[in-house]
This record gives structure tokens, C-alpha cells and sequence, in this order.
């Protein structure tokens, strides 16, 4: 998606093939081709035909975001054993585990709903989340 947002940027009506894209993130293009029908399915992606033809995004870079392109991909972003957190259920004095898992989810939205595909070109991310990674804390591994 990269890829497509920065030839977009570069010139609004360009189309990149699934060969360079594949070549450019060193990826099989099978493998690829696989992935974009999806995002074209999700209706991240357009596809052209032909000697010209390519790829190139739906929409612009700037109302795109990270969380679009999991959801499209992998589906919800949180899910605990196939489930929405909301619709876990825990008994005795794990009871008050559900909540927990609706707060990792409102914290992965928080982030991936709030940076878009244009943020990560110009590597300029939303302040709050910024914020985030300027605590030392969050760098730590544990």
C-alpha cells in the first residue's frame, strides 16, 4: 500500500505494476497478487488491465488508514478465541477479563485508526502517537 501511496504522490493517475511492487518489498508476486486482490476487494485498491495496466489506490493516502488496511487483511483488529472482546465472557476471578481485552482494542484504534498511509510516507505521525513513542518505556522489550 507504500508503494501505491508514494506513486501517488508522485503522480496522481500512475499505475505500478504487481511485478514492482513485488520487487521493490522483495516479495513473490503470487504472493502479492493474492494480496491485492484483497485490498482491490476491500475497496483500498483499484486494478487496470492491459500493457498499462496496474495498480493504484482507491482513494488518497491521507483517508487511508493502517486500521483500513489490517481490517481488509486480517479482518477485526482484536479478537480473543474468534470472538469480539465484547462478546467474551469469563466466570469467577477471571470475570472482569473482558475488559481488558475491549481496552487492548480501543488502544490498537487509538493508534492504527489514527496514522494513515500519507503519515507513514512523510514519516510525520499524529501527535498523540508520537507522544507514545517518545516514552522510553515503550521501546523496551519484555
Amino acid at each position: 500500500m507504500l508503494e501505491l501511496a508514494s506513486a501517488q504522490a508522485a503522480n496522481s493517475s500512475s499505475l505500478v505494476t504487481a511485478e514492482a511492487i513485488a520487487e521493490a518489498q522483495q516479495l513473490p508476486t503470487k504472493f502479492l497478487e493474492g494480496i491485492l486482490r484483497q485490498l482491490r476487494m476491500g475497496g483500498l485498491v483499484e486494478s487496470h488491465r492491459g500493457a498499462e495496466g496496474g495498480y493504484r489506490l482507491a482513494r488518497p493516502a491521507t483517508s487511508i488508514s493502517v486500521a483500513d488496511v489490517m481490517r481488509v487483511l486480517d479482518g477485526p483488529l482484536a479478537e480473543v478465541r474468534g470472538l469480539k472482546p465484547e462478546d467474551t465472557a469469563y466466570r469467577g476471578a477471571s470475570e472482569n477479563l473482558r475488559d481488558v481485552w475491549v481496552g487492548v482494542r480501543a488502544s490498537m484504534r487509538r493508534v492504527l485508526e489514527r496514522v494513515t498511509l500519507a503519515d507513514l510516507l512523510l514519516g510525520k505521525l499524529p501527535r498523540d502517537v508520537q507522544r507514545m513513542l517518545d516514552d522510553p518505556d515503550a521501546w523496551v522489550r519484555r
